[in-house]
């Protein structure tokens, strides 16, 4: 149950999952002593239930309304990283997030309201010869080989961009095959062949 609890915080939420896991372990081992004492499980449950929405009533009443601005979402991204990576590469890393995020985002109607983020319009892209405290948001496309021909130019503008899920070099085929021939005859009727 735990698992299942700690694999929802971590898909929906993205974060808090550790202390997700401790405060569900803490609420089944005070279960477990209430069912010591001769405790039905159901009533434990419909305590729970309750509990939730007592919570839930909290929260509604508890929480400020509050317009989503640049500063508020470096906020929640610094309240998140600051707890996974140390503190020189967490700020920094907040302004790239946020810049990231706005950058494929487009706000629906009203203000109050975020846009759906495809989140696979941002890659990450780890470049084996930098070091974290160099990291930077590219707003772009990043190639991560160089120029094909020598006499590519380096830079370009007002160009077109063709974006494949397909290689356009030449690659070897998974399938290991020849041509084989006995005779120099069947060798010139194989070469007209592949012309």
């Amino acid at each position: 149950m735990i698992g299942r609890a700690a694999t929802a915080q971590d898909d929906i939420v993205g974060d808090g999952t550790t202390t997700n896991v401790l405060f569900i372990g803490e609420v089944m081992r005070q279960a477990e002593r209430y069912i010591g004492d001769g405790v039905h499980p159901r009533t434990l449950v419909d305590g729970m239930e309750l509990a939730k929405a007592e919570t839930l009533r909290f929260l509604e009443e508890f929480k400020i309304a509050r317009e989503v601005t640049r500063d508020l979402l470096i906020n929640v991204a610094r309240a998140s990283l600051n707890t996974k990576i140390p503190e020189n590469l967490a700020n920094p890393l907040c302004d790239i997030l946020v810049d990231a995020v706005q950058c494929i985002s487009a706000p629906r109607q009203g203000a109050e309201t975020l846009a759906q983020i495809d989140l696979h319009m941002i890659e990450i892209m780890h470049m084996q010869h930098k070091m974290s405290t160099e990291s930077k948001l590219v707003q772009g496309l990043v190639l991560d080989h160089g120029g094909r021909h020598s006499d590519l130019p380096s830079s370009l503008e007002n160009c077109y961009i063709l974006c494949l899920n397909v290689s356009l070099e030449y690659e070897k085929t998974e399938v290991h095959s020849g041509f084989f021939w006995s005779s120099a005859e069947q060798r010139e009727k194989l070469i007209a062949s592949e012309r």
